[in-house]
C-alpha cells in the first residue's frame, strides 16, 4: 500500500514538474505606458496580445507594445501545443506626459487647408502599410543606440499647444542638431519606405526591426538609403533637417509596435552629449 501511495507521488510530482516547466514566461522589460515589451515563452507555445498572434522565433522570443495611453492592466494569452492555454495579467505604469505651449507659430503651420487632405491621406495609407510589416527580423532583441546626440527638444507623450489650440500627443524624441548632420541606425533593419517630402513629417524614413517593430525619422534633410537596403546598427542613414511642419532642424525619432506607439527612450541608456560637437 505504501509503495502504491509512494508511486502515485511520484507520478504526481513529475506531472507537476513538466506542467510548470511548460508554462515558464519571462518578461525583460518593465511594462509602462510607451514600452517595447521583449518576452520569452517555451518555443512551440503561441501568444496573442492586443488581439494579435504574436510571432514567436524558435527559441521562443517575441516583442509587445503598449501605447501612450495604455490602461493600468494588459493581458497576454499563452497557449500551449495541447491547446491549453493561460492568461496572464501585467499592471502599466502610468505616467504624467508634458505639455508645451508654443506661440507665434505661423497660421499655415498649424491649420491645415483642404487642399492638402487628398495628398495626407495618401502619405498616411504609404506610412501604415510600412508600419503593418510583420517580418522574421529579430534586430529587436538588440541594444539600441541613439541615432544621433544632442539637445532633447521634445518627448514622447507631451501634448504640443500651439497658438493655444491643442494637438495631438508627440510621439516621438525630438533632438535638435543643424542641418546636415548626420543620423545612424539605432539598430539594424531593413528600409521600408523612403519619402522625400511628406507634408507633415517632411523627409521621411522607416525601418523595420522585426515582429511589427519600427522607427520612423521624420523632418529630414536628406535620405541616404533607398528601399529594401539592409541596414547594420551605426549606419550611416540620412541626414538632420527642417522639412515638413518642423518649425528648426532637429530629429524626430519615433517607433512603432505596429499601430502601438513607443517611446524610444525608454530603449536607450541616457545620452552623452560631445560637447565639443555641440557648442
Amino acid at each position: 500500500m505504501r509503495t502504491g501511495y509512494l508511486s502515485m507521488f511520484v507520478c504526481l510530482l513529475v506531472s507537476g514538474l513538466l506542467s510548470t516547466s511548460t508554462q515558464a514566461l519571462d518578461i525583460y522589460d518593465t511594462w509602462v505606458q510607451g514600452a517595447l515589451v521583449r518576452g520569452r515563452t517555451v518555443p512551440g507555445h503561441t501568444i496573442e496580445f492586443m488581439k494579435r498572434t504574436v510571432k514567436v522565433t524558435r527559441e521562443g522570443y517575441f516583442v509587445v507594445g503598449i501605447g501612450r495611453d495604455t490602461k493600468s492592466e494588459v493581458s497576454l494569452r499563452e497557449t500551449m501545443p495541447n491547446g491549453q492555454s493561460i492568461l496572464h495579467r501585467f499592471a502599466v505604469k502610468q505616467r504624467k506626459y508634458k505639455e508645451q505651449r508654443i506661440n507665434g507659430v505661423p497660421k499655415k503651420t498649424v491649420d491645415v487647408p483642404e487642399t492638402a487632405l487628398k495628398r495626407i491621406r495618401s502619405e498616411q495609407r504609404l506610412v501604415g502599410a510600412a508600419r503593418k510589416v510583420h517580418s522574421q527580423r529579430e534586430d529587436f532583441r538588440d541594444v539600441f543606440e541613439w541615432p544621433l546626440t544632442g539637445p532633447i527638444t521634445g518627448v514622447y507623450g507631451s501634448r504640443r499647444v500651439y497658438n493655444g489650440q491643442p494637438r495631438r500627443p508627440h510621439y516621438g524624441i525630438d533632438i535638435a542638431a543643424p542641418t546636415g548632420t548626420l543620423v545612424k541606425a539605432p539598430v539594424a533593419g531593413v528600409v521600408t519606405l523612403v519619402h522625400q517630402n511628406m507634408y507633415f513629417s517632411g523627409g521621411t524614413l522607416i525601418v523595420d526591426h522585426g515582429h511589427g517593430v519600427s522607427s520612423t525619422f521624420i523632418h529630414l534633410n536628406k535620405v541616404l538609403v533607398k528601399e529594401g537596403d539592409q541596414l547594420k546598427k551605426g549606419d550611416i542613414i540620412a541626414e538632420v533637417g527642417a522639412t515638413g511642419r518642423a518649425t528648426g532642424p532637429h530629429l524626430d525619432w519615433r517607433m512603432n509596435w505596429f499601430n502601438q506607439r513607443l517611446d524610444p527612450q525608454l530603449l536607450v541608456k541616457p545620452m552623452i552629449i560631445d560637447t565639443a560637437n555641440h557648442k
